[in-house]
């Protein structure tokens, strides 16, 4: 087998029922949505097996939910393919992944990864209620006209790149205003696609330094090691390394693009060649099929 890396899903992965037959089938899985549940302090198994679904695809409830689901999915691969396991020489996490990605690499533990992406929900919640922001993806259209159009419909206003998924994926965050502008721009400049997603605000942006603020100091005070196996930072592409530059890059990516594109092609020059994506979702092996058709992944 060769060298792999697991990947860990992103908010807008969630749907109800996600993770059920791992739970059935795994008592380990079982006990650690239990432990989960004495953390958060309320039945956010129940939640994502039964919903409401309008309830899960909240920020503040999908990302705890998401985080859950996939830590039940990496221990479920665990104790049935351990073999494929000892292949993940990396790993990796799209925005909210990374947070998985970091207790799947040792760096935190599941308890403090939980707590932290429980209050990073609510507090991009509480952040995209005080402002008037949105996301938009927009496909077909090359990186250097992307900027461009960020640069052209955020004039005056808030526009930025959030997320550089493969080429021609893109999707850009700011005010509702400038997302706006963004589309009729995209779409004038022939995109095949403009979709406004249903997001609750501008992630990625500065409209999010609120839950950056309140996200500071509760970092501060959860311990963290150094990763056992190298975790590719949403950021700047680069492996974590120590505690302190840990702290530092999850509060920066709050605000900052993801550059996952880039991770990805980290991995690559590295000589992975097999990616793993843990559930919920399919969307990153899509991704992956955009970057290179070459990689080998889970099957769909």
């Amino acid at each position: 087998m060769g060298k792999g890396a697991v990947l860990f899903p992103g908010q807008g992965a969630q749907s109800v029922g996600m993770g059920k037959m791992d739970y059935d089938l795994y008592p380990s899985v079982r006990k650690l949505y239990a432990r989960a549940n004495e953390i958060v302090g309320y039945d956010l198994a129940q939640l994502i097996f039964s919903g409401p679904e309008d309830r899960l695809n909240t920020t503040e409830q999908s990302q705890p939910a998401i985080f859950l689901t996939s830590m039940g999915a990496i221990l479920a691969t665990r104790e049935n393919n351990p073999d494929l396991e000892k292949s993940f020489e990396y790993t990796a996490g799209l925005s909210l992944g990374e947070y998985s990605a970091l207790v799947y690499a040792g760096a935190i533990s599941f308890e403090d990864g939980l707590r932290l992406v429980s209050l990073r929900g609510k507090a991009m919640q509480q952040a995209s209620e005080q402002s008037n922001g949105g996301m938009v993806s927009i496909i077909g259209l090359p990186e250097e006209k992307v900027l461009e159009i960020a640069d052209a419909a955020g004039s005056g206003d808030l526009l930025t790149v959030a997320n550089f998924l493969c080429p021609k994926n893109y999707v850009v965050s700011g005010t509702k205003t400038a997302c706006e502008k963004a589309i009729l721009l995209a779409r004038e400049a022939g995109a095949i696609k403009t979709i406004p997603l249903t997001v609750a605000g501008a992630f990625h942006t500065d409209l999010m330094r609120p839950a950056m603020e309140q996200m500071k100091e509760v970092l501060q005070n959860i311990p963290f090691n150094a990763p056992r196996i190298p975790v590719i930072s949403n950021v700047d592409a680069k492996p974590h390394s120590d505690p302190d530059d840990i702290r530092t890059t999850l509060l920066a990516q709050i605000c900052s693009s993801v550059r996952w594109e880039s991770c990805i092609r980290a991995m690559i020059a590295d000589g992975v060649d097999y990616y793993h994506e843990v559930e919920p979702g399919r969307v990153l092996r899509g991704l992956m099929k955009r970057i290179d058709r070459s990689m080998k992944t889970n099957k769909e």
